[in-house]
């Protein structure tokens, strides 16, 4: 039995969590020791400029980062996939959606010149890069040869 370390993406605080309760299937046991809130999400979680570091970099799970914006014609495509993908990779994956317009610090880190882009992060590492909006068949068959 190994434990992961998990931040709380409603309050921030640090959860060690047996790597046992990752299924999809226990993820939603799994509650934050202070606020109580459900620390493994089911469903994308926003990033912002201020959160990202504890939202991807602290986070002890890969982490899908989509970048878009609400204008983007194939962003909006694959938000319903992405959304599916959540649920489905609950406890082996996190997504986060950064929108580029309120963001422009974490786009120009990341250097997005177009949208939808997505990276795969573990930590501080990114993993792989994702141009355009992929069939949700793909895009989940290429996360989980990288995870």
């Amino acid at each position: 039995m190994s434990n992961i370390t998990l931040p709380c993406t409603a309050c921030g605080t640090l959860n060690r969590v047996d790597s046992e309760l990752l299924s999809p299937e226990q993820a939603g046991r799994v509650h934050c020791g202070k606020c109580k809130a459900e620390v493994i999400a089911d469903q994308p979680v926003i990033g912002t400029d201020a959160n990202f570091s504890r939202e991807v970099e602290q986070y002890g799970l890969p982490v899908l980062v989509d970048f878009w914006a609400p204008w983007c014609g194939p962003c909006r495509m694959i938000a319903p996939v992405l959304d599916e993908l959540a649920q489905e990779l609950r406890g082996q994956i996190k997504i986060v959606k950064v929108n580029v317009d309120e963001n422009p610090g974490l786009s120009n880190r990341f250097s997005i010149r177009s949208i939808p882009t997505m990276k795969l992060f573990r930590g501080t590492s990114e993993l792989d890069t994702i141009a355009g909006a992929l069939p949700k068949a793909a895009l989940k068959a290429r996360l989980l040869g990288l995870i």
